[in-house]
């Protein structure tokens, strides 16, 4: 089981601790620039580290939700990858957010590009999990050969593409085939 999360954790951990790290940069600015809690104001080199901390603050929830759910539900070390990939681009954002407001901007983009995918892996992994793909296929309208040549079969770790074996195949293909037929060798997988 701890197999199946240990990527994940370790990804979360590592974003936990760039988030502090993220904070303390904070705070060493606040020492440096004289600007005392709760103020925000102050130089503008100061209110860029302040900005590039809470704007990083501000995407890490929506971060670890779709990095667990599309570990879990997709693959955890394609999510994890992301996630490192999210990381580095986020550490990148704030050191360049930190020396200029235009130093953020392609680490930003990056960034958002992997929380994207990230969401589309998580929206795949659910429709996945929650869809009946055998029952989707059979009431798929779709070429005739090819809905008697794919079914989805669904296995207990997950589901896989994988050839019938019918015979009327061959009938179908040459016109010879019923849609009786087809539906009967459909309902047996």
């Amino acid at each position: 089981m701890l197999d199946q999360i240990a990527l994940l954790a370790a990804v979360t951990l590592l974003g936990v601790l760039e988030q502090a790290y993220f904070s303390l940069q904070v705070i060493y600015a606040r020492r440096k620039y004289k600007v005392s809690p709760p103020g925000t104001a102050g130089p503008p080199e100061f209110e860029r580290v302040f900005r590039a901390q809470v704007n990083c603050s501000e995407y890490f929830p929506i971060f670890l939700s779709v990095l667990w759910v599309a570990g879990l539900f997709f693959q955890q070390a394609v999510a994890a990858v992301c996630g490192l990939l999210y990381l580095y681009a986020r550490y990148r954002y704030f050191q360049g957010y930190t020396l200029s407001a235009q130093g953020r901007l392609a680490p930003m983009y990056f960034s958002a590009k992997v929380l994207w995918i990230l969401i589309g892996l998580a929206t795949v992994g659910l429709l996945i999990h929650f869809l009946p793909l055998n029952s989707f296929v059979r009431t798929m309208e779709m070429p005739s050969q090819l809905q008697l040549l794919f079914s989805w079969q669904s296995w207990n770790t997950g589901h896989s593409l994988r050839l019938l074996q019918y015979p009327a195949c061959s009938r179908r293909a040459s016109g010879t085939g019923t849609t009786a037929t087809r539906n009967a060798a459909l309902a047996n997988v």
